[in-house]
């Protein structure tokens, strides 16, 4: 099959201008007529519902949670990125778009990121407008903090509680379409299965997890927004409730998955600290812009931090990237903090740990001013830790934060399968191999309140769906399947519970498929992952039953999808050949799904040679990735080796080398790149540009002498006294 991401054509900066006057619209009139469905209610899915409805759309809106406010998007502390420039540092909606893409080491699709850029700044102006209380200057401008990844100041904030204010505002966009009626919430509710007639997806298949009723919903369009997958790993800084289910139904029913083993590791977190912890906890990447990280010189060092004096701590991230220092990206900053801890110049328990330092900060800025930035996270810290961070250094480790990959969609959003749209973090298209700093959250609204207003009716304005009811043979046959499942879960009473073959699955996913992977531990994970599902479907013990509350039945749903995503993950990682060390054959991976043990087999392709489910979109191999990546870094005027120490090591955290891919010719020739993936840097002329022509001068406009009545009005400025000669105001 061959995937059309439906690119725009033409200049970068002009193609989701001239994309938005193409698009079909549908009369305000009519949209009350159609029908949609909205599976999420975080950023994004809280702020797509809202708009449409807005629009005069009729949504139902499905959340687990018992409130939209209880999404995990309300855990997103430091910030949100936009090109607004208030500081005056250089940044732009190129300079944005350009650190997106070098982030996300030149695998993301730059005509979503470039678009991205450009609406980051409506965003910012749709918050102020709903209250959402962002820090401010002296001087009343909205503050700027600085983020990993970036040389410049774009990360708006409202001290560390950035994601919950959003979701606030968000939220109150919602509440008010549901008390209009346009807006129907059904909390407590889970999606479990998609209901796809004649290639088509038309409605959901829910259980309600108070009463255990399973019941179908339909509609002319589907919405997943259900956020990222990241407890595949059991430890992870994500929510306890945040799972794959809804996007993984989607795939067995036919949706491809993008880039799935791309996961991004965060280099803030609270260290492991026992074995029956259920979750990890972030602490927010914008403590690195006042606290500095390092680790004692010496291995095996077993003084306290304050006895350990300069001469003997090393500032690896100052030392090995002093343009970026502490504010190096995601990526690499993981990879250095696993390096020195592999060293044995870890700190703290078991030596998982590396020191980030305030002191410095505090003694040059006074305590007052660290405690009003980040006041609430060192108050979280000390509770968890009993450490005062005013006083000792936290210690740090990376972890599992966030999925870059998820279901695949094209340039409006949708899906492979007709009628289903993807946003945020479900879906796979903005923020290539690592996600930079604060774009998470631009992504979530962008996608709700900017992009789905326009595609969805795009797609409906084709024409209306055929009319379905509940007794159509796809939807009784979709529910059938949710509750032949749900009884063999709760009919297996095996003598292992949910959680301990979770562990086991997530122990295995960090160890062979988290910041360090290689070929010998990714074909073992794909060995040892099937034992793993086999014990579970065997031995696993469900308590209670089906037709009420029962959380284990939820876990046990979750962690089926968990075991098939798992090594799907494991696969692509492998198919890969390096991904994430500069030198990946296939840059982006589009896994589709007849069934899950087909991926293995088969000779035959119509373009790489497999048949084992795996489409690429077609994109350059490795020597066009290193073209790419060393045009653009020509273009910004700078060197990626001396940003980013070796290029090789760009891309996914701590991914070691397995096979170097074999050259193919470069860019030139390859017109359709950014047909599903993403464009270069500008190709130069084929000739030498015209030279200007020479216009005719034109006679001077009529100008009145003051004798005699004027020819026309003069403009009266008294009535504007503040007006400057250009008009420009300044917001």
């Amino acid at each position: 099959m061959e995937l059309d991401g439906k690119c725009p054509t033409g200049p970068m900066e002009s193609r989701w201008t001239r994309h938005k006057a193409a698009i079909k619209l549908i009369n305000p009139a009519n949209k009350r007529k159609y029908s949609l469905i909205m599976v999420g209610s975080g950023l994004a899915g809280a702020s797509g519902a809202a708009s449409l409805a807005e629009l005069g759309y009729n949504v139902s809106c499905f959340c687990y949670q018992d409130s939209p406010r209880r999404a995990h998007s309300i855990a997103a502390q430091g910030g949100i990125n936009a090109a607004k420039n208030y500081q005056n540092d250089g940044d732009s909606v190129y300079r944005l778009f350009y650190d997106t893409v070098k982030g996300g080491d030149f695998r993301a699709r730059e005509s979503n990121v470039h678009r991205l850029a450009e609406v980051s700044n409506d965003i910012i102006d749709q918050c102020v407008a709903q209250g959402v209380p962002f820090g401010r200057e002296y001087g009343g401008t909205l503050g700027n903090r600085s983020f990993g990844g970036a040389q410049v100041s774009r990360t708006f904030y409202a001290r560390g509680q950035t994601g919950q204010q959003l979701l606030i505002g968000a939220y109150q966009a919602l509440e008010r379409q549901i008390g209009l009626g346009k807006v129907k919430m059904y909390p407590r509710t889970e999606m479990l299965d998609l209901i796809v007639i004649d290639g088509v997806a038309r409605g959901i298949v829910v259980r309600d997890m108070v009463t255990g009723q399973v019941s179908s919903h339909l509609a002319d369009a589907v919405m997943l927004a259900t956020g990222g997958y990241g407890n595949v790993f059991f430890l992870s800084t994500n929510a306890k409730g945040c799972n794959a289910t809804a996007i993984w139904r989607a795939y067995r029913r036919g949706a491809f998955f993008g880039n799935p083993c791309y996961t991004q590791i965060h280099p803030t977190c609270i260290p492991v600290h026992g074995e029956n912890q259920s979750k990890l906890t972030l602490m927010s990447e914008s403590l690195r812009n006042d606290g500095r990280i390092w680790v004692p010189l010496k291995k095996g060092e077993t003084r306290k931090a304050a006895d350990i004096p300069e001469a003997e701590r090393d500032y690896y991230l100052e030392r090995k990237y002093p343009s970026f220092g502490n504010l190096a990206p995601r990526d690499i900053s993981s990879r250095a903090a696993k390096q020195v801890c592999d060293e044995g110049r870890g700190v703290g328990p078991g030596g998982q740990g590396v020191y980030l330092d305030f002191a410095e900060s505090i003694g040059r800025l006074g305590e007052n001013v660290i405690r009003e930035r980040y006041g609430n996270l060192f108050e979280m810290y000390e509770r968890i830790t009993d450490e005062n961070p005013y006083k000792v250094p936290m210690r740090i480790y990376p972890a599992v934060h966030y999925t870059m990959g998820g279901l695949w969609v094209d340039y409006n959003l949708m899906s492979n399968l007709p009628g289903l749209f993807v946003l945020g973090e479900a879906n796979f298209s903005d923020h290539g191999a690592n996600r930079l700093g604060a774009s998470a959250l631009m992504q979530g609204l962008a996608d709700g309140y900017f992009v789905i207003p326009y595609t969805i009716g795009n797609y409906l304005a084709q024409g209306k769906p055929a009319k379905v009811d509940a007794s159509h043979p796809a939807v009784k046959a979709a529910e059938a399947e949710v509750t032949e499942r749900t009884k063999r879960l709760l009919s297996i009473r095996g003598k292992r519970t949910v959680d301990s073959l979770h562990k086991q699955l997530g122990l295995l996913m960090w160890e062979k498929c988290g910041m360090g992977r290689n070929r010998a531990g990714l074909e073992e994970a794909i060995a040892r992952i099937p034992e793993v599902r086999e014990e579970f479907w065997k031995n696993v013990f469900v308590p209670g039953s089906g037709e009420d509350l029962n959380v284990a039945l939820e876990k046990a749903g979750r962690l089926a999808d968990f075991l098939e995503l798992g090594e799907l993950m494991c696969r692509d990682a492998l198919q890969r050949n390096g991904v994430g060390v500069g030198q990946d054959r296939l840059p982006t991976h589009v896994l589709q799904h007849p069934a899950l043990h087909q991926l293995a087999g088969g000779s035959e392709s119509r373009l790489h040679g497999r048949r084992h489910g795996v489409v690429e979109e077609q994109v350059g191999q490795g020597a066009a990735i290193d073209a790419l990546r060393g045009a653009l870094a020509e273009q910004a005027g700078e060197q990626l080796e001396g940003r980013f120490g070796d290029v090789s090591h760009v891309g996914s955290p701590g991914v070691e080398q397995m096979e170097t891919p074999a050259a193919i010719p470069p860019l030139a020739g390859r017109p359709d790149l950014d047909r599903v993936a993403c464009a270069g840097p500008p190709r130069p002329p084929s000739r030498a540009p015209r030279p200007a022509r020479k216009r005719p001068r034109q006679a001077r406009p009529y100008r009145h002498n003051g004798e005699g009545p004027s020819p026309r009005p003069a403009w009266p400025r008294a009535r504007f006294p503040h007006a400057s000669s250009d008009h420009r105001f300044r917001r």
